[in-house]
């Protein structure tokens, strides 16, 4: 699995020969790309409707690219209207198997305009990753943790609209992956945070779980 930060929320992973990318806010400040750099995607996943999530740039990229757009029902209809040809309206819950990726919808704990915020689980056949979407820390990660043995999980940390780095280090030792990656941070003012504040609470909380921080455009390779 090789898992490339494209700044704040948003990440391209590729797996099994398949590219997936999660919440593209390829407009913002800390994104190393552009919509135009996009050239290839399968599925492009959205938690929520919230503009640093990138759906405007999700529908763009599957227009571009035929990729499937997976988000909650109401959302998924509003890409329907706007042109997007493959989309899948889940809700929480429920799955899809889109060749032999499986994404499942989970909850989070936010706010958005459309539908309710959401996270992913996404199942690959060589490893299985969680995105949390906005959130703060919910005991029902425990579950996600026992159900799908996640190997990786994106955890926002950056406070102020979702969870910072001790609640996001409460939520690493519930979901129990082998990697945390943070994410939404150093974005905006409003959102600075320490990140080895982080790393320090989840050797507190988690110590079997590895840390990886990964900057804006750059990429990692993991083995699960």
């Amino acid at each position: 699995m090789r898992v490339t930060y494209l700044g704040h929320a948003s990440f391209k992973v590729e797996c099994d020969g398949k590219i997936v990318l999660v919440d593209p806010w390829l407009n913002g400040p800390t994104s190393p790309i552009k919509v135009a750099d996009v050239d290839k995607a399968d599925i492009v996943l959205v938690t929520h409707d919230h503009g640093d999530h990138g759906y405007a740039e999700a529908v763009e990229i599957c227009k571009k690219t035929g990729a499937y757009f997976v988000a909650i029902n109401e959302l998924g209809i509003q890409a329907k209207s706007e042109g997007v040809e493959n989309v899948h309206t889940l809700n929480i819950g429920g799955s899809v198997k889109i060749g032999d990726i499986r994404v499942i919808l989970v909850h989070s704990f936010h706010s958005c305009e459309k539908g309710t915020p959401t996270g992913f689980v996404v199942e690959f056949p060589s490893g299985t990753f969680y995105h949390s979407g906005d959130t703060g820390v919910f005991q029902d990660m425990a579950l996600f943790g026992e159900m799908y043995g996640i190997d990786l999980f994106f955890s926002c940390i950056g406070d102020y609209y979702t969870m910072d780095e001790q609640q996001a280090a409460v939520a690493t030792k519930l979901v129990a992956p082998h990697v945390v990656v943070p994410m939404h941070y150093d974005t905006f003012p409003e959102i600075t945070a320490n990140t080895d504040r982080f790393v320090k609470l989840v050797a507190e909380k988690a110590p079997d779980v590895k840390v990886e921080i990964i900057k804006p455009g750059e990429s990692k390779e993991f083995n699960f």
